[in-house]
Protein backbone atom coordinates (compact mmCIF):
# COMPACT_ATOMS: atom_id res chain seq x y z
CA UNK A 1 0.00 0.00 0.00
CA UNK A 2 2.98 2.37 1.21
CA UNK A 3 4.66 1.91 -2.15
CA UNK A 4 1.34 2.24 -4.41
CA UNK A 5 0.39 5.54 -2.81
CA UNK A 6 4.53 6.94 -3.21
CA UNK A 7 3.37 5.94 -6.98
CA UNK A 8 0.52 8.02 -6.82
CA UNK A 9 1.69 10.62 -5.10
CA UNK A 10 5.19 10.91 -7.53
CA UNK A 11 2.82 10.95 -10.34
CA UNK A 12 0.26 13.53 -9.12
CA UNK A 13 3.66 15.58 -8.64
CA UNK A 14 5.10 14.94 -12.01
CA UNK A 15 1.33 15.89 -13.71
CA UNK A 16 1.34 18.93 -11.23
CA UNK A 17 5.14 20.42 -12.51
CA UNK A 18 3.88 19.11 -16.38
CA UNK A 19 0.88 21.48 -16.28
CA UNK A 20 3.22 24.62 -14.57
CA UNK A 21 5.65 24.22 -16.91
CA UNK A 22 2.98 23.84 -19.75
CA UNK A 23 1.55 27.56 -17.88
CA UNK A 24 4.90 29.24 -17.83
CA UNK A 25 5.22 29.21 -21.69
CA UNK A 26 3.85 32.22 -22.34
CA UNK A 27 4.44 35.77 -24.46
CA UNK A 28 6.05 38.05 -22.29
CA UNK A 29 6.42 41.34 -24.69
CA UNK A 30 6.42 42.00 -28.34
CA UNK A 31 7.52 39.27 -30.61
CA UNK A 32 10.81 39.20 -33.51
CA UNK A 33 9.46 37.69 -36.13
CA UNK A 34 12.67 37.42 -38.12
CA UNK A 35 11.62 36.64 -42.60
CA UNK A 36 15.34 35.40 -43.89
CA UNK A 37 14.38 37.01 -46.54
CA UNK A 38 14.23 40.64 -48.33
CA UNK A 39 11.21 42.67 -46.93
CA UNK A 40 8.34 42.93 -50.14
CA UNK A 41 7.93 38.89 -51.28
CA UNK A 42 5.29 36.41 -50.18
CA UNK A 43 7.10 35.57 -46.85
CA UNK A 44 6.85 39.06 -45.64
CA UNK A 45 3.42 39.50 -47.37
CA UNK A 46 2.18 36.68 -45.20
CA UNK A 47 3.43 37.85 -41.90
CA UNK A 48 1.81 40.99 -42.34
CA UNK A 49 -1.34 39.58 -42.47
CA UNK A 50 -0.80 37.79 -39.73
CA UNK A 51 0.29 40.67 -37.87
CA UNK A 52 -2.77 41.83 -36.76
CA UNK A 53 -4.82 38.93 -36.15
CA UNK A 54 -1.57 38.07 -33.44
CA UNK A 55 -2.10 41.28 -32.03
CA UNK A 56 -5.91 41.17 -31.60
CA UNK A 57 -5.91 37.33 -30.47
CA UNK A 58 -2.88 37.30 -28.15
CA UNK A 59 -2.20 41.79 -27.16
CA UNK A 60 1.76 41.52 -28.12
CA UNK A 61 3.04 42.86 -31.14
CA UNK A 62 4.78 40.84 -34.01
CA UNK A 63 7.49 43.00 -35.08
CA UNK A 64 8.45 41.60 -38.31
CA UNK A 65 12.58 42.14 -39.41
CA UNK A 66 14.30 40.76 -42.16
CA UNK A 67 17.99 38.90 -42.56
CA UNK A 68 18.35 38.29 -45.99
CA UNK A 69 21.38 36.14 -47.84
CA UNK A 70 21.74 32.92 -49.52
CA UNK A 71 18.14 32.26 -50.35
CA UNK A 72 17.30 32.10 -46.70
CA UNK A 73 20.07 29.92 -45.76
CA UNK A 74 21.76 33.07 -43.77
CA UNK A 75 19.15 33.62 -41.14
CA UNK A 76 18.21 29.61 -41.30
CA UNK A 77 22.27 29.24 -40.32
CA UNK A 78 22.00 32.15 -37.76
CA UNK A 79 18.43 30.65 -35.77
CA UNK A 80 19.82 28.39 -33.12
CA UNK A 81 22.12 31.02 -31.79
CA UNK A 82 19.45 32.67 -30.64
CA UNK A 83 17.19 32.51 -28.08
CA UNK A 84 14.85 30.22 -27.39
CA UNK A 85 12.45 31.47 -24.93
CA UNK A 86 10.04 32.01 -27.36
CA UNK A 87 10.30 35.63 -27.77
CA UNK A 88 11.87 34.97 -31.29
CA UNK A 89 10.21 33.25 -34.15
CA UNK A 90 11.46 32.69 -38.26
CA UNK A 91 10.17 32.43 -41.11
CA UNK A 92 11.00 28.90 -43.03
CA UNK A 93 10.52 27.70 -46.80
CA UNK A 94 9.82 24.53 -48.75
CA UNK A 95 11.95 23.43 -50.79
CA UNK A 96 14.65 25.33 -49.64
CA UNK A 97 15.21 23.90 -46.32
CA UNK A 98 15.66 20.90 -47.39
CA UNK A 99 17.32 21.35 -51.07
CA UNK A 100 19.80 24.09 -49.59
CA UNK A 101 21.72 21.96 -47.50
CA UNK A 102 21.46 18.70 -49.42
CA UNK A 103 23.43 20.54 -52.22
CA UNK A 104 26.60 21.80 -49.84
CA UNK A 105 27.30 23.40 -46.45
CA UNK A 106 24.98 26.45 -45.58
CA UNK A 107 25.49 25.96 -41.83
CA UNK A 108 22.28 24.33 -40.95
CA UNK A 109 20.50 20.70 -41.27
CA UNK A 110 16.87 20.93 -42.56
CA UNK A 111 16.83 18.50 -38.78
CA UNK A 112 18.23 21.00 -37.33
CA UNK A 113 15.52 23.75 -37.53
CA UNK A 114 12.67 23.49 -35.39
CA UNK A 115 9.44 23.85 -37.54
CA UNK A 116 6.92 23.81 -35.55
CA UNK A 117 3.95 25.19 -38.52
CA UNK A 118 3.46 24.97 -41.61
CA UNK A 119 0.53 27.33 -42.62
CA UNK A 120 0.19 28.01 -46.35
CA UNK A 121 1.71 27.09 -49.59
CA UNK A 122 1.72 29.13 -52.94
CA UNK A 123 0.28 26.74 -55.47
CA UNK A 124 2.53 26.23 -58.18
CA UNK A 125 0.91 27.83 -61.47
CA UNK A 126 2.37 28.03 -65.43
CA UNK A 127 1.38 31.22 -66.30
CA UNK A 128 1.73 33.16 -69.76
CA UNK A 129 0.53 36.90 -70.85
CA UNK A 130 -2.83 37.51 -71.84
CA UNK A 131 -1.73 37.98 -75.26
CA UNK A 132 -0.09 34.15 -75.72
CA UNK A 133 -1.16 31.92 -78.21
CA UNK A 134 -1.21 29.20 -75.68
CA UNK A 135 -4.51 29.61 -74.56
CA UNK A 136 -4.87 26.34 -72.53
CA UNK A 137 -2.22 23.68 -71.13
CA UNK A 138 -2.72 21.81 -74.48
CA UNK A 139 -1.61 24.13 -76.82
CA UNK A 140 1.62 24.90 -74.40
CA UNK A 141 2.71 20.80 -74.11
CA UNK A 142 2.03 20.67 -78.30
CA UNK A 143 4.26 23.51 -78.71
CA UNK A 144 6.91 22.08 -76.19
CA UNK A 145 6.77 18.76 -78.14
CA UNK A 146 6.86 19.99 -81.82
CA UNK A 147 10.03 22.46 -80.72
CA UNK A 148 12.06 20.59 -77.89
CA UNK A 149 13.87 23.05 -75.75
CA UNK A 150 12.56 26.26 -77.46
CA UNK A 151 9.49 26.95 -74.90
CA UNK A 152 11.26 29.21 -72.48
CA UNK A 153 9.44 29.47 -68.44
CA UNK A 154 10.80 31.73 -66.08
CA UNK A 155 10.97 31.24 -62.68
CA UNK A 156 12.22 31.87 -59.30
CA UNK A 157 15.85 30.74 -58.73
CA UNK A 158 17.51 26.95 -59.32
CA UNK A 159 16.44 24.22 -57.31
CA UNK A 160 13.58 25.83 -55.95
CA UNK A 161 10.08 25.00 -55.81
CA UNK A 162 9.50 26.53 -59.64
CA UNK A 163 12.70 24.62 -60.41
CA UNK A 164 11.62 21.34 -59.19
CA UNK A 165 7.96 21.59 -60.36
CA UNK A 166 9.35 22.58 -64.33
CA UNK A 167 11.78 19.21 -63.95
CA UNK A 168 8.14 17.54 -62.52
CA UNK A 169 5.99 18.50 -65.61
CA UNK A 170 8.53 18.35 -68.20
CA UNK A 171 9.00 14.33 -67.01
CA UNK A 172 5.23 13.96 -66.72
CA UNK A 173 4.07 15.56 -70.16
CA UNK A 174 7.06 14.50 -72.00
CA UNK A 175 8.25 17.58 -73.22
CA UNK A 176 11.44 19.14 -73.28
CA UNK A 177 11.35 22.79 -71.88
CA UNK A 178 13.92 25.39 -70.88
CA UNK A 179 13.74 26.61 -67.15
CA UNK A 180 15.24 30.49 -67.09
CA UNK A 181 16.07 31.29 -63.27
CA UNK A 182 15.33 34.82 -61.91
CA UNK A 183 16.21 36.35 -58.38
CA UNK A 184 12.78 35.87 -56.81
CA UNK A 185 9.08 36.01 -58.53
CA UNK A 186 8.80 39.63 -59.04
CA UNK A 187 11.62 39.11 -61.34
CA UNK A 188 10.51 36.14 -62.98
CA UNK A 189 7.19 37.95 -63.49
CA UNK A 190 9.12 40.96 -65.20
CA UNK A 191 10.27 38.83 -67.71
CA UNK A 192 7.44 37.05 -68.77
CA UNK A 193 5.46 40.48 -68.89
CA UNK A 194 8.39 41.69 -70.95
CA UNK A 195 8.49 38.76 -73.37
CA UNK A 196 12.10 37.88 -72.04
CA UNK A 197 9.99 34.03 -72.06
CA UNK A 198 7.02 33.38 -73.47
CA UNK A 199 5.79 31.59 -69.82
CA UNK A 200 6.73 31.17 -66.18
CA UNK A 201 6.66 29.04 -63.80
CA UNK A 202 4.66 31.06 -61.40
CA UNK A 203 1.83 30.66 -58.32
CA UNK A 204 -1.50 31.50 -58.45
CA UNK A 205 -0.53 34.65 -56.42
CA UNK A 206 1.01 35.92 -59.65
CA UNK A 207 -2.48 35.54 -61.25
CA UNK A 208 -4.45 37.49 -58.12
CA UNK A 209 -1.46 40.25 -58.29
CA UNK A 210 -1.39 40.64 -62.06
CA UNK A 211 -4.61 40.30 -62.69
CA UNK A 212 -6.27 40.44 -66.47
CA UNK A 213 -2.49 41.13 -67.73
CA UNK A 214 -1.63 37.19 -67.36
CA UNK A 215 -3.23 34.01 -67.60
CA UNK A 216 -2.71 30.57 -65.82
CA UNK A 217 -2.97 27.38 -67.60
CA UNK A 218 -3.36 24.81 -64.88
CA UNK A 219 -2.70 25.17 -60.80
CA UNK A 220 -0.76 22.27 -58.84
CA UNK A 221 -3.83 21.88 -56.20
CA UNK A 222 -5.92 18.89 -55.56
CA UNK A 223 -9.48 21.46 -56.24
CA UNK A 224 -9.27 24.79 -57.95
CA UNK A 225 -8.39 27.84 -55.82
CA UNK A 226 -11.43 29.62 -55.29
CA UNK A 227 -9.86 33.03 -56.61
CA UNK A 228 -9.71 30.87 -60.42
CA UNK A 229 -12.60 28.64 -60.49
CA UNK A 230 -12.05 28.68 -64.33
CA UNK A 231 -8.08 27.62 -64.13
CA UNK A 232 -8.27 23.66 -63.83
CA UNK A 233 -5.79 21.52 -61.56
CA UNK A 234 -2.80 19.64 -63.13
CA UNK A 235 -4.71 16.51 -61.79
CA UNK A 236 -7.51 17.39 -63.98
CA UNK A 237 -5.87 17.78 -67.07
CA UNK A 238 -4.05 14.27 -66.48
CA UNK A 239 -1.21 15.65 -64.60
CA UNK A 240 -0.46 13.96 -61.59
CA UNK A 241 0.84 17.29 -59.74
CA UNK A 242 0.07 19.15 -56.43
CA UNK A 243 2.27 21.79 -54.06
CA UNK A 244 4.46 24.40 -54.41
CA UNK A 245 5.95 26.59 -51.95
CA UNK A 246 5.61 25.98 -48.32
CA UNK A 247 6.00 28.27 -45.95
CA UNK A 248 5.98 27.98 -41.93
CA UNK A 249 7.88 29.06 -38.53
CA UNK A 250 10.43 27.87 -37.09
CA UNK A 251 11.77 28.56 -33.43
CA UNK A 252 15.04 28.24 -32.29
CA UNK A 253 15.53 24.57 -31.27
CA UNK A 254 16.42 25.19 -27.76
CA UNK A 255 12.73 26.38 -26.98
CA UNK A 256 11.08 23.81 -24.59
CA UNK A 257 8.14 21.39 -25.74
CA UNK A 258 6.01 23.83 -24.09
CA UNK A 259 7.07 26.46 -26.17
CA UNK A 260 6.61 24.85 -29.01
CA UNK A 261 3.33 23.51 -28.29
CA UNK A 262 2.63 27.42 -27.25
CA UNK A 263 3.51 28.60 -30.67
CA UNK A 264 1.88 25.81 -32.72
CA UNK A 265 -1.23 26.62 -30.71
CA UNK A 266 -1.44 30.16 -31.48
CA UNK A 267 -0.53 30.14 -34.93
CA UNK A 268 -3.25 27.31 -35.61
CA UNK A 269 -5.82 30.20 -33.84
CA UNK A 270 -4.76 32.25 -36.60
CA UNK A 271 -4.87 30.40 -39.20
CA UNK A 272 -8.14 28.72 -38.63
CA UNK A 273 -10.02 32.31 -38.31
CA UNK A 274 -12.22 32.91 -41.17
CA UNK A 275 -10.77 36.50 -42.12
CA UNK A 276 -7.90 35.79 -41.86
CA UNK A 277 -8.45 33.06 -44.20
CA UNK A 278 -10.24 34.77 -46.70
CA UNK A 279 -7.50 37.26 -46.61
CA UNK A 280 -5.14 34.75 -47.35
CA UNK A 281 -7.50 32.84 -50.39
CA UNK A 282 -7.81 36.69 -51.81
CA UNK A 283 -3.95 36.69 -52.38
CA UNK A 284 -4.23 33.74 -54.10
CA UNK A 285 -2.42 31.71 -51.05
CA UNK A 286 -3.53 28.33 -49.95
CA UNK A 287 -4.22 27.18 -46.38
CA UNK A 288 -2.05 24.62 -45.14
CA UNK A 289 -2.37 23.40 -41.42
CA UNK A 290 0.42 21.17 -40.20
CA UNK A 291 1.04 21.84 -36.61
CA UNK A 292 3.88 20.74 -34.69
CA UNK A 293 2.30 17.24 -33.95
CA UNK A 294 2.19 16.41 -37.50
CA UNK A 295 5.72 18.07 -38.53
CA UNK A 296 7.42 14.85 -38.65
CA UNK A 297 5.61 13.33 -40.97
CA UNK A 298 4.66 16.12 -43.30
CA UNK A 299 8.79 16.81 -42.92
CA UNK A 300 9.49 13.38 -43.77
CA UNK A 301 7.50 12.78 -47.26
CA UNK A 302 8.74 16.17 -48.30
CA UNK A 303 12.30 15.46 -48.36
CA UNK A 304 11.73 12.14 -50.13
CA UNK A 305 9.63 13.71 -53.09
CA UNK A 306 12.22 16.85 -53.18
CA UNK A 307 15.35 15.13 -52.74
CA UNK A 308 13.96 12.38 -55.48
CA UNK A 309 13.15 14.83 -58.14
CA UNK A 310 16.42 16.57 -57.60
CA UNK A 311 18.87 13.76 -57.45
CA UNK A 312 16.76 12.95 -61.03
CA UNK A 313 17.13 16.72 -62.65
CA UNK A 314 21.24 16.33 -61.35
CA UNK A 315 20.73 19.35 -58.75
CA UNK A 316 21.83 17.04 -56.19
CA UNK A 317 24.14 14.12 -56.01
Amino acid sequence: MLKKHIKNTVAIIAAATSFASIASAEINGPVNYIIPFGPGGESDISARLQQPFFKDKFGEDMVVSYQPGGGGAVGWASLNGLNGDGQTIMGVNLPHIIIKPAQKNVGFKTDDLNTFYMFHYTPDAIVVTADSPYQNLADLVADAKANPGQVTMSGSGKASANHLAQIKFDKLAGTLTTYVPFKGTGAAVTALLGKQTVAEWGYTTVGAKQGDAVRMLAVAMENRHPLFPDVPTFKELGYDMTGGAYRGIALPNSASAETTKMWSDMIAEINTDPAFQKKMLDGGFAMLDVDSAGMKDFMAARVEEYLKDAREAGLIK
